[in-house]
């Protein structure tokens, strides 16, 4: 794994973050930082890249306007974006970045990005959530 995976677990408790779990020979995490708003976030190593997925909700009504406002609301993201899963159900937020010359900064970056979005668009996402 050319040591990712200890640079990226050194990186997450430098910022703080929980780790819930690990496997270091698939090179994934499953990490929280509760005061972040972030919950069971999967972080792989997938050289050479870093995959960041966190669960959002799950569309229970699918309509347009749900989908429609997700896009418009990526647009604002830093970092990262609202996708959904095969099923066309899930909604959840992914982030790639480069692992070969990733440093705390930009990984903090995409996390911060996370949270803020959490945060800033929380009334929203427990709306879309009960539709």
């Amino acid at each position: 794994m050319n040591g990712y995976f200890e640079k990226i677990q050194g990186f997450l408790l430098d910022l703080e973050f929980n780790i819930m779990n690990e496997n270091e020979e698939e090179g994934i995490f499953w990490v929280e930082k509760e005061d972040a708003g972030i919950h069971n976030l999967v972080i792989g190593c997938l050289d050479p890249i870093l995959v960041m997925e966190q669960f959002i909700f799950e569309i229970k009504n699918p309509a347009n306007d749900v989908y429609k406002n997700l896009l418009i609301k990526n647009r604002d993201i830093i970092h990262g974006a609202f996708v959904l899963d095969e099923t066309g159900t899930k909604v959840i937020f992914r982030d790639t970045l480069q692992l070969e010359n990733l440093d705390m900064n930009e990984l903090e970056g995409s996390l911060n990005s996370l949270s803020l979005l959490i945060s800033e668009y929380s009334e929203e996402l427990i709306k879309f959530s009960k539709n």
